[in-house]
């Protein structure tokens, strides 16, 4: 049996998130984050994330007071060099959010579909939330099999939805492969899911169809945080999605558990 994983205390999570770069100064480059600020301002729709903003969000400083706010990225428009940055302390108060809605579908036995964009990183984040919220009588919805999408496959891993292509886990920032299983759903005469813990399109996508939708998100990835702020996506969190070493995501992913009154495995 695999050794349990402490929950750690809140002071000690901040300190272990900017340790390990998840907050605090990032890798992600300052420019890159103000590239995609601006991409998605001028209707780059790769950079909504499946969901729909309209003509809302067109002005790119708007964009950027919105991540100020709700990721912690610099206010500072001037500020185009150098690593970008994430507060800790809205990382962790974002967990908090996240880890009601967990409570209460453990609490009420929901539907829940959790799925990643980004399975190199978060894979075991999401592996270890589904865990346990199927130990505390959640269902956890089974994909239907034989979807295609794009270029590629839907598929489950460890009850985490993915994107296969090549015989290969995929990055993807498309909302396709929610989709694909959300309509499969439906055909089959399937109930959706009550509630959705995810990323990028993957998240945009269940929240734009009006699902409860926890989604993690990176200080490049604004168009979840957006929809936080217009009330569509319930919880957005922020961290940076991709760390050298995925294990550093365990003590986050215990505190949020634990926050949730479940297992930690």
């Amino acid at each position: 049996m695999p050794t349990p994983v402490p929950v750690p205390s809140r002071a000690q999570l901040i300190d272990h998130l900017v340790r390990h770069r998840i907050a605090g100064v990032v890798a992600t480059p300052r420019a890159n984050s103000l590239d995609h600020y601006r991409k998605l301002a001028h209707g780059d729709r790769p950079h909504w994330l499946g969901v729909e903003l309209g003509d809302r969000w067109r002005d790119e400083q708007d964009v950027l007071a919105v991540m100020a706010e709700r990721c912690g990225v610099s206010d500072d428009p001037e500020l185009r060099t150098g690593p970008d940055a994430i507060d800790p302390e809205l990382t962790v108060a974002a967990l908090e959010r996240a880890a009601g809605f967990l409570r209460r579908a453990a609490e009420t036995g929901r539907r829940v579909l959790l799925a990643t964009g980004h399975p190199g990183g978060l894979l075991d984040v999401h592996r270890m939330t589904a865990s346990a919220l199927r130990a505390a009588g959640c269902e956890i919805v089974s994909v239907p099999g034989g979807l295609r999408t794009e270029e590629g496959t839907v598929h489950q891993v460890a009850d985490v939805a993915v994107y296969e292509r090549g015989a290969t886990l995929w990055h993807t920032h498309s909302p396709a492969p929610m989709a694909a299983v959300l309509d499969a759903l439906d055909r089959a005469g399937r109930p959706l899911p009550d509630l959705v813990v995810a990323d990028h399109g993957w998240a945009g996508c269940a929240a734009q169809r009006g699902i409860d939708t926890v989604g993690y998100a990176d200080c490049n990835d604004p168009a979840l945080f957006l929809a936080e702020a217009e009330g569509l996506l319930r919880v957005a969190i922020p961290l940076d999605d991709h760390v050298v070493d995925p294990r550093s995501y365990e003590p986050m992913t215990a505190y949020l558990l634990g926050a949730a009154g479940l297992s930690v495995g």
